[in-house]
């Protein structure tokens, strides 16, 4: 089946086929998909360029390389010193809008995950997806407080929604690494597939949604969603709020220094 290149250059790619079906592919492979500010404008243009497909069935968001998305890019927030907070006021905005565009595209989203789903950028995206569908050996990982930072994306709560509170504490507080297999078993995915088989599954999956009606899937999704939806949105600029003035802490700092440096933070409360 062909597909016309919409975005065809960048850290983000658009490209939709004669069935409707559009596929975002995050495309920083050597950052593992991490997001800064530049993916997050051009994730953005993506999803607008999707909004005004009249054409759209589904849409299928994956990352080029070894991982779906490993979250904020570390190094890239590390680099900025003093200035962080005010990069990640501007970063975590950006991701907040994108967030309201899944959410508000009447197609349906998939999100086909392989490699490791980290932080706000790839458990968020996990998060506010309609469809989540996982090879075997993908892990996840919420990872904010263990760079002395707090869930943003919407987690705070999507999150518990999907897998109850008492484990979004935990996956929130003690930042285990998240197994396909388990993930599936808390709710927080639909479906684990082998490896191999990740993009026949996500494209048959894609393919029966665009055999649906239109206007009733859009509909199923908005009704669904509209059950805490506008608390999502509502709880966005807070989100945003305390990641950037959390990322001034000397903890923040040391956090995404360990993380870069491979060992074990060491916080003090400043």
């Amino acid at each position: 089946m062909t597909s016309q290149a919409l975005i065809s250059d960048g850290p983000v790619l658009l490209d939709i086929d004669e069935r409707g079906i559009a596929r975002i592919r995050l495309n920083r492979p050597e950052a593992s998909n991490g997001m800064d500010v530049p993916l997050l404008w051009a994730l953005y243009d993506a999803l607008m360029v999707a909004h005004g497909l009249p054409n759209l069935r589904v849409l299928v968001i994956s990352g080029e390389g070894p991982n779906f998305c490993a979250g904020g890019d570390v190094k890239d927030f590390a680099s900025k010193g003093e200035d962080l907070p005010n990069y990640l006021r501007e970063a975590t905005s950006w991701l907040q809008i994108c967030v309201q565009a899944m959410l508000g595209l009447e197609a349906p989203v998939i999100a086909s995950v392989h490699g490791f789903a980290a932080g706000g950028g790839g458990f968020g995206l996990v998060c506010a997806a309609d469809i989540v569908i996982a090879g075997t050996s993908a892990k996840f990982l919420a990872g904010a407080t263990r760079v002395g930072m707090v869930p943003d994306a919407g987690t705070s709560v999507t999150l518990p929604q999907l897998v109850g509170m008492r484990k979004a504490l935990q996956i929130v507080l003690t930042n285990p690494v998240i197994t396909a297999p388990e993930a599936l078993a808390m709710g927080l995915i639909t479906t684990v597939v082998a490896d191999d088989q990740l993009a026949v599954e996500t494209a048959a999956v894609a393919e029966t949604l665009a055999d649906g009606a239109p206007q009733a899937l859009a509909n199923a999704k908005r009704m669904l969603w509209a059950g805490f939806g506008s608390r999502v949105e509502a709880q966005l600029p807070e989100e945003a709020r305390t990641v950037s003035a959390l990322s001034g802490t000397a903890d923040a700092r040391e956090g995404l220094a360990a993380v870069i440096e491979r060992r074990p933070p060491v916080f003090t409360g400043k």
